[in-house]
């Protein structure tokens, strides 16, 4: 449970990925998808007069070397700036936030964080699922739990840590002083003599 929790939290910063190559002025883009398959034709330059004014303003850093950029780079800048638009102005505050952040990480740091996405990326749907509650969890959970739970990784040997990996569904925690679920197994019955 703990790695999970741990594994979670950073695939939380690990979001942040696709912000890498933005520059400060520019929204956060969706992180990267799959590669295409060899049969989907190449993507085509954009204009930037094509973008709306909306996208335009959003993306004014770019407006001088727009034309020069990749095909693919434009069309995730511009879908990018499209997601940005759509924001809250609470939801754009979290992005920057987390753009910022990733941005002070260092290099090798970034890196582990790719990985690990692309980890979860390859996980079939339903461990992705697993994940993101575990994650939820986490995120739910008291500072302090969260730091005693970070803690107690760091401390671990990687033996350990394996060790404490739970099944894909595991049993929910036990509620103190609760009645037993509805559907638990009735009493054993007795046999009379």
């Amino acid at each position: 449970m703990i790695r999970n929790l741990v594994f979670c939290a950073s695939f939380g910063l690990s979001v942040a990925t696709s912000f890498a190559q933005t520059p400060a002025s520019a929204p956060p883009e969706a992180p990267a998808a799959a590669p295409a398959p060899a049969t989907a034709p190449p993507a085509a330059p954009r204009a930037w007069e094509s973008l709306s004014p909306e996208q335009r303003q959003v993306l004014q850093g770019y407006q001088g070397n727009w034309n020069s950029l990749p095909p693919e780079r434009q069309q995730a800048l511009a879908k990018g700036s499209q997601r940005w638009i759509s924001m809250t102005p609470q939801q754009r505050a979290g992005a920057q936030q987390r753009f910022n952040q990733w941005r002070a990480m260092p290099p090798e740091q970034r890196q582990l964080l790719r990985q690990r996405y692309q980890e979860f990326k390859s996980l079939p749907p339903d461990r992705q699922h697993d994940v993101r509650e575990s994650f939820n969890r986490f995120r739910q959970m008291p500072p302090e739990r969260r730091q005693q739970l970070r803690q107690q990784w760091r401390q671990m040997t990687p033996e350990q840590r394996h060790g404490t990996v739970q099944p894909m569904h595991p049993a929910p925690p036990p509620t103190h002083g609760a009645p037993p679920p509805m559907h638990a197994a009735p009493p054993p019955h007795r046999v009379p003599r």
